[in-house]
């Protein structure tokens, strides 16, 4: 007979693997660190294979230990599903909800949201974890998160989720741009202007380049921004000119400047869906998060349930 590790040596393997560091995570497991010493060991001989190497100033994984991390996230996030599918089966969306949001999403669409989200389902703790897309879709896969709320489309993986709607791309320049007076601009025009985007990694600016039909330049912009609120300084100061979502124009982003909104022909966009591990258990109330999310917020209409 085959001898398994128990949820408790994961838990305690997980929590090492995220300090680096047996004093702090003991403590992170409310545990002593004799005890998670011992819980440990006992998972190396249940596994017959060592998951660390221990050294006097440093912990590290072992290759074996990095890919047993992974699973070992995988089983926990499941029995942690397990148990709270049965807590809450008479109560939907109660209790933790570890949900990621890109930040070109975030502190646009999320202050509108929570407070409904929270007036429909009280007894949901929600965590909010702000990050680019390839990290989340990494923690999601691993475990750390239960969802996440993304720009479609990406390279979500093994996912499936919902589609919340669409958020419109606007031309952003300054008032004394003479496309300022504008109803809107084609693509064309807006290549002969400098264009600011974002750094590579934030899926927005590949999005925005996409939908709008432009290319990206061959040469990589060093004064890239790396944040939606820094491009917005840098055209306000006359460096250029960007693409930004409706969204983030309707939360008042542009308020204080110099700068003018304008449409773009054919209307161009981004859709928005939240997404979540294909198979879990949690999809029902997954489902019901999207509707939540996209009733919170103006313009926006869930289409559920929508494969991604």
């Amino acid at each position: 007979m085959i001898h398994l590790p128990t949820l408790r040596q994961l838990r305690h393997f997980a929590c090492l693997a995220d300090t680096l560091n047996f004093g702090r995570a003991a403590k992170s497991a409310n545990v002593t660190q004799s005890t998670l010493s011992a819980s440990l060991q006992e998972l190396e001989a249940t596994l017959g294979a060592g998951l660390v190497d221990r050294t006097r100033r440093r912990v590290v994984l072992t290759p074996l230990g990095e890919r047993i991390l992974v699973r070992a996230r995988r089983l926990l996030a499941d029995a942690e599903e397990l148990a709270l599918e049965a807590k809450g089966a008479g109560e939907p969306l109660a209790g933790d909800l570890r949900l990621g949001v890109i930040p070109s999403v975030s502190p646009f669409w999320m202050p509108k949201a929570l407070p409904a989200l929270r007036k429909a389902y009280p007894k949901l703790r929600l965590y909010l974890v702000e990050d680019l897309t390839e990290r989340l879709v990494e923690k999601l896969a691993a475990g750390a998160l239960d969802a996440a709320l993304l720009a479609l489309p990406c390279e979500c993986g093994p996912n499936e989720g919902a589609t919340l709607g669409r958020d419109p791309f606007r031309l952003v320049v300054r008032k004394d741009n003479a496309l300022a007076a504008r109803k809107s601009v084609s693509p064309a025009e807006i290549r002969r202007q400098k264009l600011l985007l974002l750094a590579d990694g934030h899926c927005m600016k590949k999005h925005a380049l996409a939908a709008c039909g432009l290319r990206e330049s061959r040469d990589p912009d060093p004064f890239a921004a790396t944040s939606i609120f820094t491009l917005v300084q840098m055209v306000d100061n006359g460096l250029g000119v960007t693409l930004l979502p409706q969204m983030a124009i309707d939360a008042g982003l542009l308020k204080g400047t110099a700068l003018a909104a304008v449409a773009v022909d054919d209307d161009p966009a981004r859709d928005l869906g939240l997404v979540w591990r294909k198979g879990t258990a949690r999809r029902g109330e997954f489902e019901l998060l999207a509707k939540a999310l996209a009733k919170a917020t103006s313009g926006i209409h869930a289409k559920v349930p929508a494969r991604v």
